[in-house]
């Protein structure tokens, strides 16, 4: 999907790149599909924020989303692609023999009127949800389970994919799309193919207002702030501040703060790629 840019008629729009949205085919999302968020503005039930950089952004509505695939055996037709305010990627409405309509996650390149399936059986197809066994080796998936039955949890946002490696016994061998090698069991279901709108990430906002429209408050830099206030604030000038940590003390830009007693461990085979400072 391709990009546009903007003529500097403003400050705002002299570095926006946006998306031309040729790939949507409705603004009408399905009512029985909707649910009510409430905004917690960052806050707890208490009212004290646990969260900072929260609050405003305009009013959105969750569209429910179907990342179990448990609509076996029934084929569904693609009735729409549609923006999704709440993630990146674009959702599809399917509608399915019996007449019920679900929303799931749109592979790139799912068009209206495509047939879409999954479970046992299923073609390797993009679109087609399978269990991870019966993808054949080399496949490009998305929306991975982590546990069976539980619902996609790997590789949901625009434009990523993982690549079924292999299979160890009872594990299937994949490669997530941060570097990461790992097995999962191979009863996880997945979907073929790489999850939509892949021009995401090239896009540029141009300006702060529409990061307020999304719900962030500005974000100040700890080194800005006063010793009372930042681990890394005061200091005369522009002082660095010491090693980076977070406000409440932890230690980032190389500080391990993975727990190395977590059950998942055994099962990453490599560990994702660290980014390389230029």
């Amino acid at each position: 999907m391709p990009v546009r840019k903007f003529k500097p008629t403003s400050p705002g729009s002299r570095h926006r790149v946006a998306l031309v949205f040729d790939a949507i085919t409705t603004n009408k999302p399905e009512k029985s599909l909707l649910a009510k968020i409430s905004k917690s503005g960052g806050r707890n039930h208490d009212g004290k924020m646990t969260v900072r950089n929260i609050g405003g952004g305009h009013k959105r509505r969750y569209r429910i989303i179907d990342f179990k695939r448990n609509k076996e055996g029934i084929t569904g037709t693609v009735k729409s692609i549609e923006y999704d305010p709440n993630r990146t990627a674009f959702i599809a409405l399917v509608v399915y023999a019996d007449g019920e309509k679900r929303y799931i996650i749109a592979p790139n390149g799912l068009k209206v009127g495509d047939k879409v399936n999954s479970g046992k059986g299923a073609e390797p197809v993009t679109g087609n949800s399978l269990y991870l066994n019966e993808i054949p080796t080399g496949t490009t998936i998305h929306c991975i389970e982590m546990t069976p039955g539980k619902g996609a949890a790997l590789a949901r946002s625009a434009g990523t994919n993982g690549i079924l490696v292999g299979t160890e016994g009872k594990y299937a061998i994949v490669r997530l799309p941060s570097g990461e090698v790992r097995r999962i069991l191979s009863t996880c279901k997945a979907t073929i193919g790489t999850t939509s709108n892949p021009d995401h990430q090239l896009e540029v906002i141009g300006k702060a207002g529409r990061n307020r429209w999304k719900g962030n408050r500005p974000r100040v830099r700890g080194v800005a702030m006063n010793p009372v206030d930042h681990p890394m604030g005061g200091g005369e000038g522009r002082a660095s501040g010491g090693h980076p940590r977070s406000r409440t003390g932890v230690m980032a830009k190389g500080q391990k703060t993975r727990n190395n007693k977590k059950y998942s461990t055994q099962l990453i085979i490599s560990k994702r790629k660290k980014k390389t400072r230029k």
